[in-house]
């Protein structure tokens, strides 16, 4: 939280495709706090699950708010396959959290109070590109780690063009 900033331009390390998730909540009726207190309370619960098991593929993540009313977290991982095995495993605090709002909402309980959520990105290498100047690992960078410009490029267009190993590899070989 208090990271010292990197002096110079540096870019992310990411290689390969990119998975991001942005997910959220927007309290509608400020006054139903019972509603919109746990949903908010949430997601830190699992983030911190997250964190202690690494190998469930969470690689980063920011918090953020919109406006008084929209908090959401955009979030970094391995693959699509890990965030969807971690969606439904079912001794993780997300299938709990979930089934919990799926019976409210069955039994007439979920009064749109709170809205939920989420979008999920997967990014082909070569359709992304990080600049940072004089920061601390940020967003992607923090995920994927934090490089000098130079490794991949001083342009937006060089950067995009970048292109890992394995990919080099796998275009050699077509």
């Amino acid at each position: 939280m208090f990271a010292k900033p990197v002096p110079g331009r540096t870019t992310a390390d990411a290689e390969g495709d990119v998975v991001v998730l942005l997910i959220g909540m927007r309290i509608n009726h400020f006054w139903a706090v019972h509603h919109w207190f746990p949903v908010l309370l949430a997601m830190p619960r699992m983030l911190r699950e997250l964190g202690r098991a690494p190998e469930r593929g969470l690689l980063g993540h920011v918090l953020l708010t919109a406006n008084p009313r929209t908090y959401y977290v955009v979030q970094y991982w391995e693959s699509k396959e890990k965030l969807y095995a971690y969606a439904q495993a079912p001794d993780m605090f997300h299938r709990r959290a979930w089934a919990i709002m799926n019976r409210k909402e069955k039994a007439g309980k979920a009064r749109q109070h709170v809205g939920l959520w989420h979008e999920t990105y997967v990014v082909p290498e070569g359709s992304y590109e990080s600049i940072y100047a004089d920061m601390p690992a940020f967003g992607l960078a923090a995920a994927h780690g934090q490089v000098p410009l130079e490794r991949r490029g001083r342009t937006g267009k060089d950067r995009f063009a970048h292109r890992s190993a394995k990919a080099k590899v796998a275009e050699e070989a077509k």
